[in-house]
């Protein structure tokens, strides 16, 4: 595979991650802006990174199996937290407004919600037989700059919006996990 088609399917697998880091950065007091995008960005650069890495070495034997449910997956994970943050932006308290979104369970769930499509990636490189170091590499890079790139947009795009951005990035992540479920049920 040449580094241009790695690119682009880097770059693919990166916009779940980057759309969840300005839902994220929304959150995000100004204090603590780039800690938070230095952490969100590890994490999801490295969940994407892994995640081809486990497709790739499960191969051929487990494709069926994690291909009939991984939007199932993403769909609940990204729809339950999805909800959350609209609640959160329809309620009217306001002592939540700026808190740590690097909590590290909501970290987990977010790493592996918006990476379980690079794991069908990691078994696409297994079937075409291609080697995955390099793909790896890229793809976690870029997701790492684009989820950077995200939280700190986000925390300018609350600057305008207010709380109702929370709610727009509930719906966001609502959206692609709906997204995700409709490529894999269709």
């Amino acid at each position: 595979m040449n580094l241009i088609s790695v690119l682009l399917i880097a770059t693919g697998l990166a916009m779940d991650a980057f759309a969840v880091s300005i839902s994220a950065g929304v959150k995000v007091p100004k204090e603590s802006k780039i800690r938070t995008a230095l952490i969100m960005a590890l994490v999801f650069g490295l969940f994407q990174a892994l995640m081809p890495v486990i497709g790739w070495t499960l191969g051929t034997g487990f494709a069926d199996l994690v291909d009939a449910w991984d939007h199932w997956i993403a769909f609940i994970l990204l729809s339950a937290i999805g909800l959350k943050m609209i609640y959160e932006g329809l309620s009217e308290s306001e002592e939540d407004e700026e808190r740590d979104v690097t909590n590290g369970t909501i970290l987990l769930i977010l790493g592996i919600a918006t990476s379980i499509d690079a794991l069908a990636v990691g078994f696409t490189f297994a079937f075409l037989n291609e080697p995955i170091l390099i793909p790896i590499v890229i793809i976690g890079v870029v997701t790492l700059l684009f989820s950077f790139t995200g939280v700190v947009f986000g925390e300018k795009f609350r600057d305008l919006i207010g709380k109702k951005a929370e709610i727009i990035g509930g719906l966001v992540l609502i959206g692609i996990g709906a997204k995700i479920f409709a490529e894999g049920f269709f």
